[in-house]
């Protein structure tokens, strides 16, 4: 049974502090230019070469997109929150600081997501550059932003969990880029043509590509939402109990 614990005013200052450390850990470094520059170069690419020829004023086929985009960047964002430390030694360090497990993956969960935001923040003058060009519906607008933090939290649960089994980085990229492919999928219309009848229904809830196009369509119902907060926190639940089990502390 998962247990709870409250998380008092003190803790969220010491995640604060943590997660604070893990942003500009990103920006101190070239990762931070590279990924944002990746991801708006071959995002808006992608886009703008198939809108001339469908001639909608919609993001959709941006938002069909970037679960694809996310897939390979969310893990180079993660592979090293926990390899690294582990190859360098410093993990013996930071757990024997007055920090509690919890506090640890939380600070660097969040940071990580903070950065994928901020990334996502950067993208905001297309639906402003399609506002010049037509009207546009901001319910998918809206929605496909939302469904994007929701999914790219997700992604970022199951790649700081596979950061935390392994030293080495580019393991971690490829194991977490599988996990989050996976968990993608599995909800997929041709998946579920082989799949059995019995399980088409759990696949297709299973799936994180249902519930974000779910999302992306401008309709926020609560159990996409609730499914998304449960499956990062089981993700992260998992991470603390890793490092538990390890005996680092």
């Amino acid at each position: 049974m998962i247990k709870i614990k409250e998380i008092n005013w003190n803790d969220w200052r010491v995640i604060y502090t943590l997660f604070k450390k893990e942003l500009m850990g990103y920006f101190n470094s070239p990762i931070a230019y590279i990924f944002i520059g990746v991801f708006l170069v071959m995002g808006n690419w992608l886009f703008f070469k198939n809108f001339y020829l469908i001639g909608q004023i919609s993001l959709r086929g941006y938002f069909d997109l970037l679960p694809w985009i996310f897939l390979f960047l969310s893990p180079a964002l993660t592979m090293r929150l926990w390899a690294e430390e582990k190859k360098t030694g410093t993990i013996e360090f930071l757990l024997t600081l007055p920090v509690t497990d919890l506090q640890v993956v939380l600070g660097k969960f969040f940071g990580a997501l903070a950065f994928l935001f901020i990334s996502l923040l950067l993208t905001i003058s297309l639906p402003f550059t399609l506002v010049s060009l037509g009207n546009i519906d901001w319910g998918p607008v809206i929605g496909g932003y939302l469904g994007a933090l929701f999914l790219g939290g997700s992604y970022i649960a199951i790649g700081l969990f596979i950061s935390s089994l392994t030293k080495n980085q580019i393991i971690a990229f490829i194991l977490s880029l599988v996990g989050c492919f996976t968990a993608f999928i599995i909800g997929a219309d041709f998946v579920l043509l082989g799949t059995p009848q019995f399980l088409v229904p759990v696949f297709k809830f299973l799936g994180l590509g249902n519930h974000f196009f779910n999302i992306a369509k401008g309709i926020i119902d609560s159990k996409d939402i609730i499914y998304y907060c449960s499956f990062i926190f089981i993700f992260l639940w998992l991470n603390i109990k890793t490092i538990e089990s390890r005996g680092w502390k």
